[in-house]
C-alpha cells in the first residue's frame, strides 16, 4: 500500500488545502496552520524542507498584512489581491502534488522530492521555495491579478511601486531569517562576512522580482494566446527548475 504524501499529517493538510483563502487574514491563518502540520512530518529530528520554506514564507506575509493596516502600500486592493493569487498558486502545487498529479509544476517537485530526504537542509531548501514561487508563480500571479481588476502591469505606476515596495520588507526579514538556517559552522563564517551576505541576498531578490515583474509583462501581451501562454508556462517552469535542482544539490548547498 503506497504511503500518504504527507504522511502522517496527510489527512490534515488534504482538509487544509481544501479550503481556498479569500483574502490576506485568511492566507496568513492557512500558512500558520500549515506550518503547524509540516513541522509534523517525519523524520522529526531534522526539519522538513517545506517547512523551511513555508516559515520564510509565512512571515513575509504576515508583514505584508501589517503593511495593509498600516496603510503603508498606496493601492492596497492591488497588494491583497497579488497575495491571494500568489498564494493559490502555491497550496495549488501542493494540492496536484497531493494527487500524484503530472501537472504538478516541475519547479514545485523538485522540492517536494526532498520532504524524506536525509541530505536536506534549510537555506537550500527555503531558497528552492523561492525560487519555484517567484520565478514560477509570480509572473502568472501578477497577471492574473492585473486581469481581475482590469488594470495592466505598467513600470512607475502605485501598483508598480507598492509591488517594488515588497522588496523592502524582504531586505528588513531577510538577516534574521537567514541566520534561522545556518548551522553553528555557517553563522561564524556569517559573522566574518559582517553585512555582506545580506547585502548580496536582497540583492538577490530584488533582482529576481523583477525578472518576475519583466516576465508578467510578456504574458501579459500574449494572455489571449493559448499557446504562446503555455510556452512561456513551459520556458518559466523548466528555467526554475533547473535553478531549484542546483539550490537543492551538494554545489548549491555550498555557495550558499
Amino acid at each position: 500500500m503506497r504511503e500518504p504524501v504527507w504522511g502522517p499529517v496527510h489527512a490534515d493538510i488534504v482538509d487544509l488545502l481544501a479550503d481556498h483563502p479569500e483574502d490576506v487574514p485568511a492566507v496568513v491563518d492557512h500558512l500558520t496552520k500549515l506550518q503547524d502540520l509540516l513541522v509534523r512530518m517525519p523524520p522529526l529530528e531534522r526539519s522538513c524542507p517545506l517547512a523551511d520554506f513555508n516559515r520564510l514564507y509565512l512571515t513575509i506575509t504576515s508583514r505584508v498584512l501589517e503593511g495593509l493596516y498600516d496603510d503603508y502600500f498606496a493601492d492596497p486592493v492591488f497588494l491583497s489581491r497579488l497575495d491571494v493569487e500568489f498564494a493559490a498558486r502555491y497550496f495549488d502545487a501542493m494540492r496536484l502534488w497531493t494527487e500524484s498529479s503530472p501537472t504538478t509544476p516541475r519547479a514545485w517537485s523538485c522540492l517536494f522530492q526532498r520532504m524524506r530526504g536525509p541530505d536536506a537542509r534549510p537555506l537550500p531548501s527555503a531558497a528552492a521555495g523561492v525560487n519555484a514561487h517567484i520565478n514560477f508563480d509570480l509572473p502568472f500571479a501578477l497577471v492574473t491579478t492585473f486581469d481581475h481588476l482590469e488594470s495592466e502591469p505598467v513600470d512607475g505606476t502605485e501598483q508598480h511601486r507598492d509591488y517594488l515596495k515588497i522588496n523592502d520588507i524582504f531586505a528588513d526579514k531577510i538577516p534574521s531569517l537567514r541566520r534561522g538556517y545556518l548551522e553553528r559552522w555557517q553563522l561564524l563564517l556569517d559573522m566574518l562576512n559582517g553585512d555582506i551576505d545580506d547585502w548580496y541576498q536582497g540583492e538577490l531578490v530584488e533582482y529576481t522580482r523583477d525578472v518576475a515583474w519583466r516576465n508578467a509583462q510578456k504574458i501579459w501581451r500574449c494572455r489571449h494566446d493559448p499557446q504562446a501562454r503555455d510556452g512561456e508556462r513551459t520556458r518559466l517552469d523548466d528555467n526554475a527548475a533547473a535553478l531549484g535542482r542546483l539550490l537543492l544539490s551538494p554545489l548549491g548547498a555550498f555557495l550558499q
